[in-house]
């Protein structure tokens, strides 16, 4: 199998954090437009995450966020945003990194995207080797699967609140126009 060296699947992470970032840089301009919200997943113990030690110690491994109609003082930087929101009456400031982000989810328009959080360990795990085989006959190890960039997301990869939407959505729908399809990304890709 050769060798991916301009790493298509990280520059097309990289360009639908871009997505987030541009809808996030809207809303904290503007305002969100119509019915437009959205269910943000990201991993806590991810570097740059800040969060209270008491959101901390109650989503040790991941938190879903809704910006919908209470949250405050959205900030949107090059690097991750920053929100205030309440959690069950205590005002909180969130701060996440767009690396982060697991999951992002509009459910307004049923736009979703679910992201691989790429850690410096797992890029080092995956990168090709620095000095070719020593011999002819050796062969390159086959390397693991790349982090998707994005996928549509089956309902119970969607926060909880987000699920039952999710499944009506799934569901074939006769009364529904003919319009775009959704494709996957890893429909392009060689197996």
């Amino acid at each position: 199998m050769p060798s991916d060296h301009i790493r298509y699947d990280l520059l097309a992470q990289q360009a639908l954090r871009g997505v987030v970032q541009r809808v996030l840089a809207d809303a904290a301009k503007s305002g969100l437009p119509g019915d437009h919200h959205f269910y943000i997943s990201f991993d806590t113990k991810a570097p740059g995450v800040q969060i209270s030690q008491r959101l901390r110690e109650k989503y040790p491994d991941d938190m879903t966020i809704v910006l919908q109609h209470q949250f405050w003082d959205l900030v949107v930087n090059d690097d991750g945003f920053e929100v205030g929101l309440s959690f069950k009456g205590v005002p909180e400031r969130l701060s996440v990194p767009f690396e982060a982000i697991k999951g992002f989810f509009d459910p307004s328009v049923e736009f979703a995207l679910q992201f691989e959080v790429v850690t410096k360990e797992s890029e080092a795990e995956e990168a090709p080797a620095a000095s070719p085989p020593t011999s002819a006959e050796a062969e390159p190890k086959p390397r693991r699967a790349r982090p998707k960039a994005a996928k549509s997301q089956s309902p119970a990869a969607l926060p909880a609140p987000a699920q039952q939407a999710a499944k009506a959505d799934l569901e074939p729908k006769p009364d529904r126009p003919a319009g775009g399809e959704v494709v996957r990304l890893d429909r392009f890709r060689k197996k």
